[in-house]
């Protein structure tokens, strides 16, 4: 809620922390909405007693909507970032359009609390704005991270925000399941009573924790007051900063690899949970819920582990040959998921994610800043990466709910992203190398 006034200094140990300190708070959402608790309650509780449902006048199955509607928020980040983070260049200062989707994505959380089958339109548009709320404020903490670091610092503090976000979830994900598993004890009507509170304690995470890091992150304010035409402001601000871009190489190049390999990464993280419960043989419905849970746990484990390792690679041999081999890698470990079948086959194949996962995601984010000139327009700079990253997100989640919708079988979506990795690794070969 306040913010210091007087900035640290950059490159200093709190002022890196405060940012690192985000990722703890945000990745909440991500392991327990996205990944793990809300997909069981959608699949197994929602629809319990129905694979589909009228929608908009249209039968779609439960896949189907999911991606949809994920789709559809991350359409509306698209569109929106670009022009927000103009402004906030212009007007110097990010922090306040990042707070603003920190309240709007922490509260729709809590709303999640009331997201029923009777209910579906409504709890749908919480999803969306708890969507929007996360990847909206994450344009805003990323383009920080040039801010705050020296090139030097960029590779290893990319890593420490995702390894802060892993373990954060980790324990968020824990405490959970504590409350699933001993709702009696806890005075809890149900187990699904129980899975609506890590709702709202996700959206309590996520607001408290992010007020730390609100404190200390600078607001970069250049004394402009708003005037009536800050939004053409905004435009031009971020026509300046896409001319740069358009004449640069490593820029375009990049940011096309990126989009190929983003979509295709964050469509396969989404899929996961609901590729557990449809295409695993587990023993019974008990098994299925510990054995998504222990996979979900052991990837965002291995993905620290997965950050560091990658990260000291990236040292030695440079980000953009570490990132190749990284996203190569994504293509076997998708050919491989298309012919798991046991649970055992699928705690592998969490493990191989989870490393992936941890390194991608680090490195990505460390590349695309280490381009980024001394500038104060780092936010329209990572708006033009974030937009990338949804718009391929949208096509990943459209090309999804097509397999899905005409097939009914998650394992053909697998497999057409592994041909898509393939590609990204390609054209990252293009991309002039980057070592620090």
């Amino acid at each position: 809620m306040f913010s210091r006034k007087n900035s640290l200094p950059k490159g200093s140990k709190k002022l890196i922390g405060a940012w690192t300190l985000y990722d703890w708070a945000n990745s909440v959402y991500s392991l327990v909405i996205s990944t793990a608790i809300f997909p069981i309650y959608y699949s197994e509780y929602i629809f319990a007693n129905t694979d589909s449902i009228i929608l908009f006048n249209i039968d779609l199955n439960k896949d189907t909507i999911i991606s949809l509607v994920s789709a559809t928020a991350f359409m509306i980040v698209a569109f929106l970032s670009p022009l927000l983070s103009g402004i906030a260049d212009y007007l110097g200062n990010k922090k306040i359009f990042m707070k603003f989707f920190v309240f709007l994505g922490s509260f729709s959380c809590v709303g999640l609390y009331w997201f029923e089958l009777e209910t579906i339109q409504f709890g749908l548009v919480l999803y969306v704005s708890a969507l929007i709320g996360l990847w909206g404020s994450l344009v805003f903490y990323n383009s920080y991270l040039p801010d705050i670091t020296y090139p030097d610092q960029t590779n290893m503090v990319s890593a420490k925000g995702f390894t802060m976000g892993y373990i954060g979830s980790v324990i968020l994900l824990i405490i959970n399941l504590i409350m699933i598993t001993y709702y009696e004890q806890l005075n809890l009507n149900s187990e699904v009573q129980a899975m609506k509170y890590s709702f709202v304690l996700v959206g309590l995470w996520w607001l408290i924790f992010s007020q730390y890091s609100f404190y200390h992150l600078p607001k970069g304010n250049k004394g402009v007051k708003l005037p009536k035409n800050v939004i053409w402001n905004g435009f031009r601000e971020l026509k300046g900063v896409y001319k740069i871009i358009r004449s640069s190489k490593k820029f375009t190049r990049f940011l096309t690899a990126f989009f190929i390999f983003s979509f295709s990464l964050q469509t396969v993280l989404f899929i996961a949970s609901y590729f557990g419960v449809t295409e695993i043989e587990w023993s019974s419905s008990a098994e299925q819920t510990t054995g998504l849970i222990i996979s979900i746990i052991l990837i965002q484990i291995i993905a620290i582990f997965g950050a560091i390792i990658f990260t000291k690679a990236a040292e030695k041999f440079g980000n953009i040959i570490v990132l190749t081999i990284a996203i190569a890698s994504w293509s076997i470990v998708c050919a491989y998921a298309y012919f798991i079948t046991t649970p055992n086959e699928f705690y592998l194949i969490a493990g191989f994610v989870g490393l992936l996962m941890g390194g991608t995601q680090t490195i990505a984010r460390a590349t695309y800043s280490l381009f980024i000139p001394e500038s104060k327009d780092t936010t329209s700079f990572f708006s033009f990466y974030d937009v990338t990253e949804k718009i391929g997100i949208v096509i990943g989640m459209i090309l999804y709910a097509m397999a899905a919708q005409i097939t009914g079988n998650v394992r053909f979506s697998v497999l057409i992203f592994m041909f898509f990795f393939l590609l990204g690794a390609i054209l990252l070969l293009r991309v002039p190398k980057v070592k620090v």
